[in-house]
């Protein structure tokens, strides 16, 4: 496995999984119609991740402008996954970005990092357009 991506649409966010560097982002909106079908093979990827990886690392980058209730829960699920890991001697490494004047987004990043303690969760504010990947 060297790379997943899935392009970003108007409902679901771009998300690319180096495998190499251990590096996990998401970006955009994320609202899709079948949650289960788009997120499914995200999960699976992680899941085959986690339990090959040899160096123990593994950053998540987010940065979501919109996301309703469904993809909320495959965030939690995702976050208890990788609680999980973290548990077992794992680094792993949540970066929540918010743009300044979004409130409610700092707010669901802020609430997702209390619900887990083995993550390095940090909320941060960003200004401007996301970096390139």
């Amino acid at each position: 496995m060297d790379c997943f991506t899935r392009h970003g649409t108007e409902r679901t966010p771009e998300i690319v999984f180096d495998f190499g560097r251990g590096i996990f982002s998401i970006r955009g909106e994320s609202y899709p119609e079948d949650v289960a079908t788009f997120y499914g093979p995200v999960m699976s990827s992680l899941k085959e991740f986690l339990s090959g990886n040899r160096t123990r690392s593994l950053t998540l980058e987010i940065e979501l402008i919109y996301f309703n209730s469904s993809s909320a829960k495959v965030l939690m699920n995702l976050f208890l996954l990788l609680e999980n890991a973290a548990g077992a001697e794992n680094q792993i490494t949540v970066n929540w970005y918010y743009q300044g004047d979004d409130e409610t987004m700092r707010e669901f990043g802020e609430e997702f990092s209390e619900d887990v303690r083995h993550i390095n969760f940090h909320v941060l504010e960003r200004n401007g357009a996301p970096p390139p990947q």
